[in-house]
């Protein structure tokens, strides 16, 4: 230490110093790590608020939002909207329940108006201005009028488009058991026919369809929901179901339900070169 000069020695305790003091990180050690983990979080819009934050955040989000709502189901990983398939099948049968039973109360509702307003005494317009009790009575009777013509009005805008029926495999009426039967092997037998193929060879694979069917036996409509990963073979697909039709006219008992009906069908080209196909609801 004599061999070293004071000035010498003050600098190397100064760079010992300094060294020491780089190393040392004063922070929380999870929360400076976390700075560096590869965490990525999605942007996403909501629409709700709560004002309990996140324990564990999973997307960027403009409001606070913790649980709420099928949070605990986890969230929506996929960009693409819901399938339609979740809108038929057993589903459609219980909304179809669900809608016949609306509208039995809305009837029930416009009869006992109609009852209502019939059963209130004539208005006289003496008695309105000078009688408060009078002014009351006329003043709810305008009120059931309005309720009246607004339900009229919406009757009529159910009544004026056609009335669909889904037809899936817990449908239970015979009526549409039978007609869909005679459907499912018009569509086989065309498609067994004119199987698919293309520059000489066949093309086989699975595909779902929905087939909209008017009353007249006609073919509406087709829409592939799920495709058997080959467009050739779904427009295919979609063109046999319309050649096979029409299927006949609807019976009186399946019109005065329904003025089309729709089915969910999965086709499926075999390795035998025939068509199959079956209800399905998923």
């Amino acid at each position: 230490m004599k061999s070293f000069s004071t000035l010498q020695i003050a600098l190397g305790a100064s760079l010992i110093v300094h060294a020491a003091v780089l190393t040392v990180r004063i922070v929380d050690p999870e929360g400076f790590n976390r700075v560096f983990q590869d965490t990525p979080l999605e942007v996403i819009l909501v629409n709700a608020r709560s004002n309990e934050k996140p324990q564990r955040a999973q997307a960027i989000a403009q409001a606070t939002l913790a649980g709420g709502g099928e949070a605990e189901k986890g969230r929506a990983t996929s960009p693409l909207p819901p399938s339609a398939l979740t809108q038929v099948g057993d589903a459609a049968e219980d909304a179809q329940q669900k809608i016949d039973a609306m509208q039995e109360q809305q009837m029930l509702m416009l009869s006992n108006l109609k009852r209502t307003l019939a059963a209130m005494p004539p208005p006289d317009p003496r008695q309105v201005n000078t009688s408060p009790e009078a002014a009351s009575q006329e003043e709810k009777r305008r009120q059931l009028v309005k309720i009246l013509a607004e339900i009229e009005k919406r009757i009529n805008e159910e009544n004026a488009r056609p009335k669909k029926r889904y037809i899936s495999p817990a449908t239970r009426e015979e009526v549409y058991a039978v007609y869909y039967d005679t459907l499912r092997r018009k569509i086989e037998d065309r498609g067994t026919t004119h199987f698919p193929q293309v520059a000489g060879r066949k093309m086989y694979g699975e595909l779902t369809m929905i087939v909209t069917v008017n009353h007249d036996g006609r073919v509406l409509d087709t829409e592939i929901v799920e495709t058997s990963g080959n467009l050739t073979l779904d427009r295919r697909a979609a063109l046999i179901a319309r050649s096979a039709a029409p299927f006949g006219s609807f019976n009186q008992a399946m019109r005065s339900r329904a003025d089309q009906i729709v089915v969910v069908s999965r086709f499926k080209f075999t390795r035998e070169d025939t068509l199959e196909t079956k209800l399905t609801s998923r």
